[in-house]
């Protein structure tokens, strides 16, 4: 590996393991959130589609490009919920949990991963571990009918958002649209999901309308941090830089960023054996990630 690719490949650990901290940072509600990071990243996708000279698909992958945005903008707005229950901190490697094991299932069953029986068993050994990592993260000293109650309602919310980060993986797969030409009509689907969702809080309340809210454009900035975090991993995981591979298991180690960055700038505070259980959670998480995709 190379020093440009393995650069290149450190991308998402910096969008992706910002993002989370940043658009916390600036605050708002989950509809200003998810507004202005879409924005966000509509424009950057739109500034390279320019320089580069890309234009939208069409048909088929058009469609799909555009459903996987909106599954990753429903999904968002289902985290920055959870955000909001239990902090960043805990919910990025709960929901980095989530896609890992949507993502290793859908490989398995539909498109023929692991092929063989110690594939399957070392995979599910991984998986399994993955969850016990998710766990640790969110571990506490001090535990609390109340305190369990909200993790739980967090733990099923981010459960149910998984469906919309599988769709954003899962759709330009099935219309095979190389990631580069689906970027664009992705952040066209994020803010159409972002969109509608602040149009229905608009009709409901519209004294608080996203719309008109500051704050909605100041997460304009979060999502650029998203948006590089995605141009990058693509371009890490062209055969000629990092592979699918490698180029995954970099952009994984945005979690530990997102969930340090939570803790230290957020004031998610955790006891000194918290801290250590945390670190131990995010290994295993980080360790079994690698087994699953080297299979």
């Amino acid at each position: 590996m190379n020093t440009t690719a393995l650069l290149i490949g450190l991308g998402p650990l910096l969008g992706w393991g910002l993002y989370p901290t940043i658009a916390s940072k600036i605050g708002g509600r989950p509809a200003d959130q998810i507004l202005g990071s879409t924005l966000g990243t509509l424009i950057f996708a739109l500034v390279l589609a320019l320089i580069q000279g890309l234009s939208l698909p069409s048909g088929a992958a058009l469609f799909y490009a555009v459903l996987s945005g909106i599954g990753w903008g429903t999904a968002q707005i289902i985290t920055f919920h959870s955000f909001a229950l239990i902090g960043s901190s805990k919910a990025m490697p709960i929901t980095t949990a989530f896609q890992l094991l949507g993502a290793s299932l859908w490989g398995v069953f539909y498109l023929g991963d692991w092929p063989g029986t110690t594939a399957k068993v070392i995979g599910f050994t991984a998986l399994f571990v993955i969850i016990i990592g998710a766990y640790l993260t969110v571990w506490s000293e001090q535990k609390t009918a109340e305190n369990t109650q909200v993790l739980t309602k967090a733990v099923l919310l981010l459960a149910v958002g998984e469906i919309g980060y599988w769709l954003y993986s899962a759709a330009p797969q099935q219309a095979k649209i190389d990631g580069m030409k689906a970027f664009l009509p992705q952040a066209l689907g994020m803010v159409i999901a972002a969109g509608v969702y602040a149009l229905y809080l608009s009709i409901k309340d519209p004294k608080n309308s996203p719309f008109t809210q500051s704050v909605s454009y100041k997460q304009i900035f979060s999502g650029f941090f998203f948006a590089f975090a995605a141009l990058t991993y693509l371009i890490s995981a062209q055969p000629n830089m990092n592979g699918l591979a490698t180029g995954f298991i970099l952009s994984q180690t945005s979690v530990v960023l997102a969930t340090l960055t939570g803790i230290w700038f957020l004031g998610q505070k955790k006891t000194a054996k918290e801290m250590a259980v945390t670190l131990i959670g995010l290994l295993l998480i980080l360790s079994a990630a690698a087994v699953t995709v080297m299979l």
